[in-house]
């Protein structure tokens, strides 16, 4: 190192010498400029790489990331001059975070996303004037290490196979802090975390999952092992966990308001729970430290050479035969449990093929028109899907069409954009005329007396007398729907333009296979 830089100091002072050669300066001074001029050009370069760093994290355009650290020393350093003394001080990770832009965006971050209240009952709409008369207070309790987050407000959530899914609310105002934090931490640790991990992660996505996944499966890793981690949340041991934050984060202000939201505690009907174990899922925090965790998973992996893709704790293993599958599953669950203190669900970890598996939503299928592997949205999806638009046409529900109808376009449009990259045309197609269908029974009821009908049907085009043979009839609502009736008078043009979105034609619009 020291020859090299002796090496660049020689070239310059060749360089500086003729411009020094006028002023009479010696050889002694040439080479000190040459050093100054290296020594300017590497701080510019760093400057440089932290806007470049700064671009890739913070997804700001190149010339306001460029602009803003290349021109605010505020950044690293504050230059105080006190009694013709100047000393730097370092402006540390706690700074950056409880710095008002981050605070700011934090809020807005906050009250975008919206949310229920939390134990205190604050909802989003009451933020901004909360914080504008206690801001100051609450960043003073953070540096001097006297803020006490407030508990998390447990909610259970029915998962579909029958068991209940813990969530915490925390407070609107340990939002916006967690979310400050994460908005400086995330950039720190994105950078250590492997390529192979999806979730929850700038510019990555399900998508992104499961086009690796396809890629493995095509290159002939067609033996899958499936972990399950069992209520991963709920079982993260606290100290291993700080301990692996500790080794990048070297600010103990920021690691000791980390491990207060862990052990915050829960408020459960009234009562409170301390936590000993877990990181609260369904606070802005949560997704970061899950990453954080099963990084130590990740880097095991790539150690061992293996092809895996993970989506948060969804973790899928892809080998090339049945006998290595079974030496990965028998060796990984081993590393989870003793290394990392997770329990691995032997019940529901499997050593899988492409057609029985499930991951994030989607299934597998061999197409032998292109001789490859595709994805489409698994069985369990689909009847999801099925059973939603269901209980959004029931009859009895007593709802204006024109709200039924912006429900039904929310679940099509949102379920449609996630599964597009799948195969499902075949499915949609059954699901767009079952829709319809129900549709029309719905119509049908809210005309309910003989006399709406009959005027009705002569509105949308019927003749008289058959508008009135029609109207009075007494068939029921599902034969009434299904027949020319309903089928040539609330057309598929008619209920498109009442605004219905069809979930074949939007899936057709946006279609993006893989």
């Amino acid at each position: 190192m020291a020859d090299r830089w002796r090496e660049r100091v020689r070239t310059l002072t060749g360089e500086v010498s003729r411009t020094h050669e006028e002023c009479g300066r010696n050889k002694v001074c040439r080479e000190k400029s040459a050093e100054a001029i290296l020594v300017k050009t590497s701080c510019e370069n760093r400057k440089e790489r932290r806007a470049e760093q700064h671009y890739r994290y913070e997804n700001l355009d190149w010339e306001k990331a460029t602009d803003y650290w290349l021109n605010s020393e505020k950044v690293d350093t504050i230059s105080t001059r006190k009694k013709g003394v100047t000393s730097m001080y370092k402006r540390t990770i706690l700074d950056r975070i409880l710095d008002p832009e981050n605070m700011n965006r934090a809020y807005e971050h906050v009250k975008r996303k919206g949310g229920s209240s939390g134990v205190d009952g604050m909802e989003v709409t009451e933020l901004f004037g909360y914080l504008s008369k206690n801001n100051a207070e609450i960043i003073k309790q953070i540096r001097n290490r006297s803020y006490k987050p407030k508990p998390v407000l447990r909610v259970e959530i029915e998962k579909e196979n029958g068991g209940v899914r813990l969530l915490g609310i925390p407070t609107v105002i340990d939002r916006v802090i967690q979310q400050a934090i994460n908005q400086i931490l995330m950039p720190l640790f994105d950078r250590q975390f492997s390529e192979y991990s999806y979730g929850f992660r700038p510019r990555r996505s399900a998508h992104m999952a499961i086009t690796k996944a396809l890629e493995y499966l095509n290159a002939g890793y067609a033996w899958i092992v499936d972990i399950d981690l069992e209520r991963f949340f709920d079982t993260v041991h606290h100290d291993r966990l700080m301990n692996i934050i500790a080794r990048t984060v070297d600010d103990g202000d920021v690691i000791s308001l980390i491990r207060k939201y862990l052990v915050s505690g829960v408020m459960v009907e009234g009562e409170y729970e301390s936590t000993t174990l877990g990181t609260p899922q369904g606070g802005n925090l949560s997704p970061l430290l899950s990453n954080i965790m099963l990084n130590e998973l990740d880097k095991e992996l790539e150690a061992r050479g293996l092809r895996f893709v993970r989506y948060a704790d969804d973790c899928i293993i892809m080998v090339k035969s049945e006998m290595s599958a079974r030496r990965v599953m028998r060796t990984i669950t081993n590393f989870i449990e003793t290394k990392l203190g997770l329990v691995v669900n032997a019940t529901k970890s499997q050593i899988a093929t492409p057609w029985s598996l499930k991951f994030l939503g989607f299934g597998f299928y061999y197409s032998k028109h292109d001789n490859r592997y595709r994805a489409r949205p698994h069985e369990t999806s689909i009847a999801k899907l099925k059973r939603k638009l269901h209980e959004l046409s029931k009859r009895n529900w007593g709802v204006s069409f024109e709200y039924r109808i912006e429900r039904i376009n929310e679940v099509v449009r949102g379920w449609v954009n996630y599964f597009k990259i799948g195969s499902m045309k075949g499915h949609l197609k059954r699901i767009s005329e079952h829709l319809r269908f129900r549709l029309r029974m719905c119509i049908w009821k809210q005309w309910k007396r003989g006399k709406t009908r009959v005027t009705a049907l002569r509105k949308l085009g019927m003749t008289p007398w058959q508008a009135k043979r029609n109207g009075h009839s007494s068939k029921g609502y599902a034969r009434i729907a299904l027949s020319w009736v309903m089928t040539t008078t609330v057309t598929n043009a008619r209920l498109k333009q009442k605004g219905l979105v069809s979930p074949l034609d939007y899936y057709l619009e946006n279609i993006c296979l893989v």
